[in-house]
C-alpha cells in the first residue's frame, strides 16, 4: 500500500506516523527527543526513528514509505530543506531534508512546526473547507500559520506568520526577539502563567489555574485574563487588517480553556473592527496531532508536484 512518513519533532518527544493516500493514519509512534544529549544526537536520532518507520512500512505495507514529511521547531528553511536554529535543540544550520533523503532513499519535505500543524488544522481540521484562514498557536510563545486556497505561506525568509511579535504595547515588557512590548509577552500561555503566579502570589500556579479562578469568579483572575484577552485582540486585529482570513483557528495550551478563551476574545475583536470582516473563530481541532498530520500532508504535496513534473515532461 502507497504511504509516506510523517513525523513531528518535539522540544521533548518526536510523534510519527505512517499516512496512507487519504490521509488515513497507518500507525503511529513515538518517542523521546533526547535533546539533553546535544544537538548531534537529536539529528541521528531523528535519521535513525525515520529508517525504522521506513522499515516498519515495507514490512507491514508491502513496499517502502514513497515520501517523508517532518516538521522542526525555531527558524526552518523550506525552500532549501534547512532546519535553521532552534534554541531547545541547540542546533543550527542543519541539512535535515537532504539527510534524510539519504538515509530513506525517498524525497523528503521540511516545514515549521507551527506551519505544518496550521496546515492541517486548515485542510483537515477546524479550516476545512476556507479558502483563506490564519492559525494562532497561544502557546509558551505565540505563531501563526497564514493559510491560502489549502497551502501556507512560508515567506521570503521563512518568517511568515510570526505574530507574536507584533509590537502591541510600544515600550512594554523586553522580549527575547530583542523588541519590547511583543504580543507573546502579554498574551501567551507562559505569560497568563507568569502574571497570575505574581497576582495570585503563588509561584507555581498558571495560566490553567487563571482560567479556572476566572471560572469561578475571581475578580483579580478576570483582570489577568482580560489584560492578555485585549493585548491578544489588538494583535490579531493587526493580524485580519492584513490577512484578511475567512477563518481564525486559535489553538495551543491557553485554547484549551474553551468559552473562557473565546467568549471574551470574540467580543474584544468585535469592538476593535471598523471596515474589516469579523472572521469565524473557532478553536483548533486536531490537538498535538497537528503536526504529524501536517508533516505528513507535505509529504503527499511533494509526490502530487512530482507525479505532474514527471507527466508534464
Amino acid at each position: 500500500m502507497r504511504h509516506v512518513i510523517a513525523l513531528d519533532v518535539g522540544g521533548t518527544g518526536m510523534k510519527a506516523a505512517l499516512a496512507g493516500p487519504e490521509g488515513e493514519v497507518l500507525h503511529r509512534a513515538r518517542r523521546p527527543t533526547e535533546r539533553a544529549l546535544g544537538p548531534d544526537a537529536v539529528v541521528t536520532g531523528i535519521l535513525d526513528f525515520a529508517a525504522e518507520l521506513s522499515a516498519y512500512g515495507t514490512e507491514h505495507f508491502g513496499t517502502p514509505a514513497s515520501a517523508a514529511g517532518v516538521a522542526v521547531p525555531g527558524i526552518v528553511d523550506e525552500a532549501h530543506g534547512v532546519a535553521v536554529y532552534a534554541a531547545n535543540l541547540g542546533w543550527r544550520d542543519v541539512p535535515l531534508r537532504d539527510l534524510l533523503a539519504q538515509r530513506l532513499g525517498v524525497p523528503v519535505a521540511l516545514g515549521h512546526d507551527v506551519r505544518t500543524g496550521g496546515l492541517a488544522e486548515g485542510r483537515v481540521g477546524a479550516g476545512r473547507g476556507a479558502d483563506r484562514f490564519l492559525f494562532v498557536a497561544l502557546g509558551t510563545g505565540i505563531a501563526g500559520a497564514i493559510g491560502v486556497d489549502g497551502r501556507v505561506e512560508a515567506g521570503a525568509h521563512g518568517f511568515a506568520g510570526e505574530i507574536g511579535h507584533i509590537v502591541v504595547r510600544p515600550g512594554g515588557a523586553p522580549c527575547p526577539c530583542g523588541q519590547h512590548g511583543c504580543l507573546e509577552r502579554f498574551a501567551s500561555a507562559a505569560a497568563v502563567s507568569e502574571a497570575w503566579a505574581a497576582a495570585s502570589g503563588d509561584p507555581g500556579a498558571d495560566a490553567a489555574d487563571c482560567a479556572k479562578a476566572v471560572d469561578s469568579g475571581d475578580p483579580m483572575a478576570r483582570a489577568v485574563w482580560q489584560q492578555a484577552v485585549d493585548a491578544l485582540a489588538d494583535g490579531l486585529v493587526t493580524a485580519l487588517t492584513l490577512l484578511d482570513p475567512r477563518t481564525l483557528i486559535v489553538g495551543g495550551g491557553l485554547a484549551e480553556a474553551g468559552e473562557t478563551l473565546f467568549a471574551p476574545l470574540r467580543e474584544a475583536i468585535r469592538r476593535r473592527i471598523t471596515f474589516q470582516k469579523q472572521p469565524t473563530i473557532v478553536p483548533a481541532a486536531l490537538g498535538d496531532s497537528a503536526g504529524c498530520l501536517g508533516a505528513g500532508l507535505l509529504a503527499w504535496d511533494l509526490l502530487t508536484s512530482t507525479d505532474r513534473s514527471e507527466v508534464s515532461t
